[in-house]
């Protein structure tokens, strides 16, 4: 009699086990999880906030892949994330989409996690992973005032892992905090930008740039790539100003800015900084082709035909200057060497100034192997400059002149 007893005691005492088991493994991750939830809602930019989703909630939900896709008609993520510190790190598995148009097509009317088996055909492009990588699968639509933003993806080697018949509750506040926490992220990097932003002319402000030459400092010292600076400076704008008015001399200073930024890459930095002065950051370019860019920036300004309100044609030029971090020698303080980089290239600009305007000048630390130009090139074109050409020329040059002199 106690035997069956005992026995379903004993199986009822372990089912009690196990639920209290089962209990405190749930009680542990509903307090991952909220720490989790904490840490995006904390997140202090767009990099950190996909970062935590990317690496993370991989941990927490011990999956192998986790990938997220972002609607990004304007390019606004691209430029938060390509600008932020850090950048190259942190980011795979990211997708960034021009339009929405797939991310319909993968939930159709629904606006809630789908959960199920693997399928090549609809769901390769979210992972891209290897064959047979994926059984199971959980998709999260990432809404906002009824409009897909996103999408967050779990894969699972486990078929059972997400099977369609398990609950969504815990996925649906999920996908509504990923959500909300991504339109936060944007509308915090949109006020930072308006900070950062010179409202006239749209390029970045000194403030920014004064943030940025330390970390792509920092970024070329680390990977020991090249970086140029370039101070670049409207010349006789003043005369502008008062010739046509301050209003035909803001349209200059907008042109001025996007022929500028139309010929650096979307890594560059352009930033005002200050009154008719721009300055430029150009990572990974060698010295040979820095000095392209400036000529080619000098050049279409000096080709641009600007027009001021009055009708009247204006002629404006700019003078350059142009200074690389050495790649040597490299300690002491990133901002230390911002500062030495940005005078440097400040100092050429003096000399392009000085020099007769409208040209381009390099600071005289030129990197080992680089080529000087021939001073006279840099000589102004007054009366009798071509004796000190001559005279500044190489010497077969000097003795062909001194010859055709001799015979005429």
């Amino acid at each position: 009699m106690n035997n069956p007893l005992q026995s379903e005691n004993y199986s009822l005492r372990q089912q009690l086990e196990t639920l209290l088991l089962e209990a405190r493994r749930n009680e542990e991750k509903m307090r991952r999880f909220d720490q989790l939830e904490r840490q995006l809602i904390g997140a202090g930019s767009l990099l950190e906030l996909v970062h935590l989703l990317l690496t993370e909630y991989k941990l927490a939900f011990a999956v192998e892949h986790v990938t997220l896709a972002l609607v990004d008609k304007d390019y606004e993520a691209t430029r938060i994330l390509e600008n932020g510190p850090g950048s190259d790190s942190g980011l795979s598995g990211l997708t960034l989409l021009q339009s929405s148009i797939a991310l319909n097509a993968l939930y159709g009317e629904m606006r809630h996690p789908c959960l199920g088996v693997f399928s090549p055909l609809h769901h390769q492009a979210l992972f891209n992973t290897a064959p047979g990588a994926i059984a199971s699968v959980a998709l999260l639509p990432l809404t906002r005032q009824g409009e897909l933003i996103g999408s967050f993806h779990l894969g699972s080697a486990d078929p059972e892992r997400y099977a369609d018949d398990c609950g969504t509750d815990f996925l649906e506040r999920l996908s509504e905090v990923i959500a909300i926490c991504l339109e936060s992220a944007l509308s915090q990097e949109r006020l930072k930008q308006v900070g950062l932003t010179d409202a006239l002319t749209g390029v970045q402000n000194r403030r920014y740039f004064e943030h940025r030459c330390p970390v792509e400092i920092g970024q070329a010292r680390r990977y020991k790539h090249p970086l140029a600076c370039m101070f670049l400076d409207i010349d006789k704008f003043k005369r502008i100003n008062d010739t046509y008015g301050h209003q035909t001399g803001d349209d200059v200073l907008r042109g001025v800015a996007s022929i500028i930024q139309a010929q650096l890459r979307s890594g560059d930095t352009i930033a005002r900084y200050g009154g008719e002065e721009f300055v430029v950051l150009l990572p990974q370019s060698e010295w040979h082709h820095v000095r392209q860019i400036a000529e080619r920036i000098r050049g279409s300004i000096e080709e641009t035909h600007f027009q001021a309100h009055s009708g009247h044609a204006i002629k404006v030029t700019i003078s350059i200057g142009v200074s690389m971090l050495p790649t040597r020698d490299l300690a002491g303080a990133s901002q230390l060497l911002a500062d030495q980089l940005v005078a440097a290239a400040d100092k050429a600009l003096y000399l392009a100034k000085h020099n007769g305007r409208n040209r381009v000048v390099c600071d005289a630390a030129l990197p080992p192997g680089s080529a000087k130009q021939p001073l006279w090139r840099w000589i102004p074109a007054l009366p009798g400059a071509r004796w000190c050409r001559w005279m500044l020329a190489a010497p077969g040059e000097l003795i062909g002149a001194l010859k055709r002199l001799k015979r005429a």
